[in-house]
């Protein structure tokens, strides 16, 4: 099968690209012809930039007779969007429709509910715009970038193509990560019928260790900003004197904040921050830890981390919100405590601790469902039935 992949690619690589490019590997492990067409934040290097950008979100008719170029030379039988926010705009399937190509959407965030593509706002989840045919609220509280102007455009967007049935008629599938994310994904307004579920999947890794083998930490992995809870987790610690170190891998614009408040309270000793850290190092971590903790304070949308986890018989730590509340199974794969109390945190933190047993048998659980659910072979068999209906 030759298929053609789009994306945008972020100034800052994340999940999403990792995801973007591992399936492509997957493809073409699997014999398939994939070519990825990229766009990259990275080249909005100014004011006039970003103009050209803003008004190129809401239709590039450049992407287009790139897209429509690209599809008269290479003849793909799918076209793959992962991201075509902003520099590609919605106008790529316009391309993919008039040269008579299907096209898969995969949704990797929320941003044809929420312009922001995180439903946060003001420290909580915010449902404001989901489900609206105009996204008022995200333009009065500039929730994007915090910029009215700038949600304004992604408004816009939106709407235009929600009026002019874009979302409908231009897209064949969409592919949602979680049950979670596909029911908000209806409440936006998008047709239930085209929406499948597909998980983000990562390369096996063999594990040996059990719960008794490993090192006495905790481990949090991920961006240090606001919707991650990490502050959460912290208090959780100084308040309650909770005795097993935590590791904090991962970078972000809290990261001094979160570090002066371990200083001040006298914890630097316990709590260590490792900053951004490789993956295989990352992986070494999770192999050696007790349990990872995940205390997002927003739904989240398929967290590779806890994928990560579960391959390396990691139990799991969540917030009982959202995505996360689905993906790790309560008494099964790991915890769940109620998202944003430091307390409940702590009590089950402690639990974990004194069930050393239990949480062993958490951590074979979570390998058994990273096996059944989450392999590069599960999934390949996920993404071709999509393929294949939607041909």
């Amino acid at each position: 099968m030759k298929l053609l992949i789009l994306h945008n690619r972020y100034r800052l690589a994340g999940g999403e690209d990792q995801v973007v490019q591992a399936e492509k590997s997957l493809l073409e492990a699997n014999g398939h012809n994939v070519i990825i067409l990229e766009e990259n934040n990275l080249s909005i290097v100014n004011i006039w930039d970003t103009l050209a950008a803003a008004g190129g979100a809401i239709y590039s008719f450049a992407s287009k007779q790139r897209v429509q170029a690209e599809i008269t030379r290479f003849s793909p039988e799918i076209v793959h969007v992962h991201n075509f926010f902003p520099l590609l705009s919605p106008a790529v399937y316009d391309a993919c429709y008039s040269k008579g190509v299907p096209v898969v959407q995969t949704l990797h965030n929320y941003r044809l509910a929420c312009p922001k593509a995180m439903p946060f706002r003001d420290g909580k989840v915010c449902e404001d715009c989901i489900g609206t045919l105009i996204p008022w609220s995200s333009v009065v509280h500039g929730c994007y970038r915090s910029s009215r102007i700038q949600s304004s455009v992604i408004a816009a967007m939106t709407t235009w193509h929600r009026l002019t049935g874009t979302w409908h008629k231009r897209v064949n599938a969409y592919i949602v990560l979680t049950q979670f994310q596909k029911e908000k994904m209806i409440q936006a307004g998008l047709p239930a019928e085209k929406i499948y579920i597909k998980p983000n999947f990562v390369s096996s890794t063999n594990t040996t260790e059990s719960n008794s083998q490993r090192d006495n930490y905790l481990l949090f992995v991920g961006r240090l900003s606001e919707e991650k809870g990490v502050s959460i987790l912290i208090d959780a610690y100084i308040h309650n004197n909770i005795p097993i170190p935590l590791k904090i891998v991962g970078d972000g614009p809290q990261r001094q904040v979160l570090q002066k408040k371990v200083q001040q309270a006298g914890y630097a000793n316990l709590i260590e921050f490792l900053g951004y850290q490789d993956k295989s190092i990352v992986m070494t971590l999770m192999k050696k830890a007790k349990f990872l903790v995940l205390p997002s304070i927003w739904y989240e949308g398929f967290p590779l981390t806890i994928v990560e986890a579960f391959a390396s018989s990691l139990p799991v730590l969540v917030s009982k919100l959202g995505s996360m509340a689905e993906i790790v199974e309560d008494q099964v794969s790991g915890l769940h405590f109620e998202a944003g109390n430091s307390q409940d945190l702590a009590a089950k933190i402690q639990w974990a601790i004194n069930n050393p047993e239990s949480m062993n048998n958490f951590g074979n659980n979570a390998r058994f469902i990273y096996e059944s659910k989450y392999t590069s072979a599960v999934n390949y068999k996920q993404l071709m039935s999509i393929y294949n209906k939607v041909i």
